[in-house]
């Protein structure tokens, strides 16, 4: 899972170049001629250009903005067609053999490009089999205690400031609370996180042509790190992280590579926190431009379960899915494709198909919004959907129950979705509230009810 240098990241994670839509013979104002090489009018609200070009057709030929063509998919039954097709190849070292040009790497490079996000079967079935039992329903089940625990440590840490002080809740909420799960699930040192969190952030940031060099720096840290994490489970294994598990099995050639080993980890430290991070903060604001949506959530906390995925629809975190090619020559919803030509499935706009979808622009928390594609569809399908639902479920019941009354802290208008590529990843540089007063309830009042079976 590199983050790559081109829109979108064929990684799986994040293009974070970020193009300039002004270019020459671009037209700023064709999206299709340059798609993701967006300003911030189009960053911060996509809905309007993704409902006008679905209006006009499932599928379209595009032009992405680092100059590939490729194929949109916008509609959700073409979108649930690409994504279960198997003529749709997630490979991306057999992409660059047979079309050196067809994408960029990009950081940390092919040593750690070659994850699950990335593998057809029977390597993706492999590796994914690998680490499914640390996000199975059982396992996930055991980590809410914990999830409760950070996430009060870190409201009674912002509830430090006066009740009427801005507190950015990216910093201080949205992006530590998954990140010390992911943290604590694969076995990082709890004195290692906040240096690679802080690394990880500067290498998701967003870059204008060559990378620079707190980047270049952010990686090579990454990178040393992993690997010395690595060698330290192999001489001391623990039976209860994930990174030791792996490690065990990487000890067995014919199960898991060294190179293997190092994809699956960033791939999971990244994922396992940067989609969760920009899921919290991008729920919060669509709860706060829809006030009486909020205020059900906080009368009825049971309704969050099912107000999740529709946040997920609403407001998805992972606007499009991550990197596909045509083997050979296909047809989506009737448009033709060719053999070699990138394919990407817009998420977003999928969950906003009005032939799928009654009044999709509206956001409903009580609606019945499963079936969504925000976590994907078929093999590829998000392995750490359990785990990331529980996170925001916790984070948002434990927020709202403690502060009720939370409001932004500056206009509506001055908020940047600056982080990520726009593409794969999209999420707010940071989230500035007012906390307000905490709710005058014992703990146990204040803790949502765990969803019924």
């Amino acid at each position: 899972m590199t983050v790559a240098r081109q829109t979108p990241a064929p990684s799986g994670v994040a293009g974070t170049t970020v193009p300039d839509p002004g270019q020459a013979g671009r037209d700023p104002g064709d999206h299709t001629a340059a798609w993701g090489g967006w300003g911030p009018d189009v960053r911060d609200d996509p809905a309007p250009l993704l409902a006008r070009l679905l209006d006009r057709g499932p599928v379209h030929p595009v032009v992405l903005a680092d100059g590939h063509p490729a194929h949109l998919v916008l509609g959700q039954a073409a979108a649930r067609q690409a994504l279960n097709d198997p003529r749709l190849s997630k490979d991306m070292q057999a992409a660059l053999a047979g079309d050196p040009e067809v994408v960029a790497e990009g950081l940390p490079g092919p040593a750690f490009s070659r994850h699950m996000l990335n593998v057809d079967p029977p390597d993706h079935t492999r590796l994914r089999r690998l680490v499914a039992g640390a996000f199975g329903a059982s396992r996930v089940a055991r980590l809410e205690a914990p999830v409760r625990a950070i996430a009060h440590d870190l409201l009674d840490a912002l509830a430090e400031h006066d009740d009427g002080a801005a507190v950015d809740l990216v910093a201080g909420f949205a992006r530590p609370l998954p990140f010390e799960v992911i943290g604590e699930l694969l076995g990082v040192p709890a004195a290692d996180r906040p240096a690679l969190q802080v690394w990880f952030r500067t290498l998701l940031s967003p870059w204008t042509g060559d990378p620079p060099a707190a980047v270049v720096a952010a990686s090579d840290a990454i990178v040393a790190y992993l690997g010395d994490l690595i060698d330290a489970k192999a001489r001391e294994p623990r039976r209860d992280d994930l990174v030791s598990d792996l490690v065990r099995e990487a000890s067995d050639g014919d199960r898991l590579t060294r190179q293997e080993l190092l994809s699956t980890l960033f791939q999971l430290v990244v994922a396992g926190h940067d989609t969760t991070t920009s899921l919290i903060g991008n729920a919060v604001v669509a709860l706060l431009d829809h006030p009486g949506q909020l205020g059900l959530l906080v009368a009825d906390p049971t309704l969050l379960p099912g107000a999740i995925e529709e946040l997920v629809r609403f407001a998805p975190p992972v606007p499009h899915a991550t990197f596909r090619y045509a083997t050979e020559d296909v047809v989506l919803d009737g448009v033709p494709v060719p053999a070699g030509r990138q394919v990407l499935v817009c998420l977003a706009a999928a969950g906003r198909d009005p032939a799928r979808v009654e009044r999709p622009h509206r956001l409903d928390v009580t609606r019945d919004a499963r079936g969504h594609l925000g976590f994907g569809h078929g093999i590829h399908f998000c392995l750490g959907a359990p785990l990331a639902r529980l996170e925001a479920r916790v984070a948002l019941g434990a927020l709202l129950a403690r502060h009720p009354g939370l409001r932004l802290a500056v206009p509506r208008r001055e908020l940047r979705w600056a982080h990520g590529d726009g593409l794969v990843l999209r999420g707010l540089s940071e989230l500035p509230v007012v906390l307000g007063p905490a709710a005058a309830c014992p703990a146990s009042a204040c803790e949502p009810a765990p969803p019924t079976a």
